[in-house]
C-alpha cells in the first residue's frame, strides 16, 4: 500500500501502525479503571500472579479468565468490560513461571484460597484450557471447579508432537522462544479485526520474558493428558472455530469425544483469538453459559442484574443463525 495514495490522515496512520487495540478508545478505558493486582501466594516470592479483578465483590464464584503461552491478562479486556457492565464479576489472570502442571494446579489452588473462592468458573484459551481441565482434574475430590468454557483448547499435549523438546525449554533463548510461538499465528489474508487481534497478542508476546515463555511451552508441551472420568460432572462448553487455528481438525474432534454431554459454541471464523477479533459472539457464548447458573449460590453475575427473558432471546436468535450457517 502507498500511503502518498491513500486519503488516510496522519493520526489514522498512526494508528495502522501501533495497532488499532492497544491504542483503541476501550482499551484504554479498560487500562485506567480496572487496576492490575501482583498477588504472590508461593514461598517463592518471585512467583508472582498478575490479574484483574473486576465486577461485584459480593460474587462468590467469579468467571476466571486464563490466557493462552502468548497472552496475557489483558487479552481479555473485552470480555471484561462487557461483563461486568451486565454485573458479572470477571477476573482474568497471568501465570508465574510453574514448570509443571502439578505446580500449576498447586499455586493456582492456594490463589483461589487467597482470594476466598471456594468454586469459580474456568475460561480457557489453548494451554489456558489445557490448564483449567488439569486444575478440574487436580481438585476432583475436593471440587473448585464449577464450570468450564474450553476455548480452542486440547485435551493432550501430544498433538504438538514437541514432548521430546519440553525439558529443553528453559535453555533456549527469548527470541527462539518467540518465534516458535510465533510459527502458530494465522499468516496470509485476514480482517482488519484478526489482523488487529494477532498485532495485539504479538505485542503482548513481546511483554513476556524469557522465563516466562519457556514455562508456558513446557506447561504447553510437556507429556501430559486429561482424564475425562475425574471431571465428568463438570458443565463443559466447547467454543471454537471453523476457520483456520493452531488446533487441528483431529484435536477438536477428540475434545467432542471427551465431552460428549458439552455445549458446543461454534465460531464460523474468529483464528486463534476469537475473544479478541469476535469479542461479541464469545461474550454472549459466555452468557449463554452462564446462564445456568442464574439463581444458585453459583451464579457469576449480581442478582439484580439478571435478565432472563432478554438472554432467552438472544439464545433463540442465536441458535437459528447457527443453523443457518450450517445449512
Amino acid at each position: 500500500m502507498n500511503w502518498s495514495d491513500s486519503k488516510l490522515t496522519q493520526s489514522e496512520i498512526f494508528l495502522n501502525i501501533m495497532g488499532e487495540i492497544k491504542v483503541s478508545p476501550d482499551y484504554n478505558w479498560f487500562r485506567s479503571t480496572v487496576p492490575l493486582k501482583k498477588i504472590i501466594v508461593d514461598d517463592d516470592d518471585s512467583k508472582v500472579w498478575s490479574l484483574y479483578d473486576a465486577g461485584p465483590r459480593s460474587i462468590r464464584c467469579p468467571l476466571i479468565f486464563l490466557p493462552p503461552v502468548s497472552g496475557t491478562a489483558d487479552v481479555f479486556f473485552q470480555q471484561i468490560l462487557a461483563l461486568t457492565g451486565w454485573g458479572y464479576r470477571v477476573i482474568a489472570l497471568q501465570y508465574p513461571v510453574y514448570w509443571d502442571h502439578l505446580e500449576f494446579c498447586d499455586g493456582f489452588r492456594k490463589l483461589l484460597d487467597h482470594l476466598q473462592l471456594d468454586k469459580v468458573h474456568l475460561f480457557g484459551a489453548s494451554l489456558g484450557g489445557f490448564l483449567a481441565q488439569k486444575f478440574a482434574e487436580y481438585t476432583h475430590k475436593s471440587p473448585r471447579v464449577q464450570s468450564l468454557i474450553l476455548c480452542n483448547a486440547f485435551s493432550d499435549t501430544s498433538i504438538f508432537n514437541q514432548t521430546w523438546t519440553a525439558n529443553s525449554f528453559w535453555l533456549m533463548p527469548a527470541f527462539m522462544l518467540k518465534k516458535i510461538v510465533l510459527g502458530n499465528f494465522a499468516s496470509g489474508p485476514l480482517d482488519p479485526e484478526m489482523a488487529d487481534g494477532i498485532d495485539f497478542m504479538v505485542d503482548r508476546l513481546e511483554s513476556l520474558g524469557q522465563s516466562e515463555l519457556a514455562s508456558r511451552l513446557t506447561l504447553n508441551c510437556q507429556n501430559s493428558y486429561v482424564e475425562p472420568h475425574k471431571i465428568r460432572d463438570v458443565p463443559v462448553t466447547i467454543m471454537d472455530v471453523f476457520d483456520q487455528s493452531a488446533l487441528s481438525t483431529e484435536a477438536k474432534e477428540e475434545m467432542y469425544k471427551l465431552y460428549p454431554n458439552a455445549r458446543r459454541a461454534h465460531l464460523k471464523t474468529g483464528g486463534n483469538f476469537p475473544y479478541l477479533c469476535r469479542s461479541a459472539e464469545v461474550n454472549l457464548y459466555i452468557q449463554i453459559h452462564l446462564l445456568q447458573f442464574h439463581g444458585t449460590r453459583y451464579a457469576a453475575i449480581d442478582p439484580s442484574m439478571v435478565s432472563a427473558e432478554e438472554l432467552e432471546v438472544q439464545k433463540i436468535s442465536l441458535h437459528s443463525s447457527s443453523e443457518q450457517e450450517e445449512q
